[in-house]
């Protein structure tokens, strides 16, 4: 018997769309609604990965750059997952 596992997944992308200027708290509500729904409608509990992509706004309505020290753009921050309390990695 030949059990076929593919080597790399070609699952289905979920994206959640956030429509309107919001503040970055008001987003994060949102989609941490979104993230909810998913969990408890559809069942979704974890994910190989996530894009969020943002448009920086001045609060009324036009673009604006966030920038480095530098001057330079700022076009990527990276995660690797979220913060773990030394607490949890304790063994006791």
């Amino acid at each position: 018997m030949e059990i076929n596992t593919p080597t790399k997944s070609i699952g289905l992308k979920v994206k959640i769309k956030v429509k309107g200027e919001h503040t970055l708290a008001g987003i994060r509500q949102a989609v941490f609604e979104k993230l909810h729904e998913a969990e408890q409608r559809y069942g979704v509990r974890f994910s190989i990965e996530a894009t969020l992509y943002i448009r920086p706004s001045n609060g009324f309505g036009a673009d604006t750059v966030p920038r480095r020290r530098n001057g330079e753009p700022i076009k990527c921050l990276y995660s690797t997952g979220p913060y773990t309390p030394a607490a949890e990695e304790y063994d006791a």
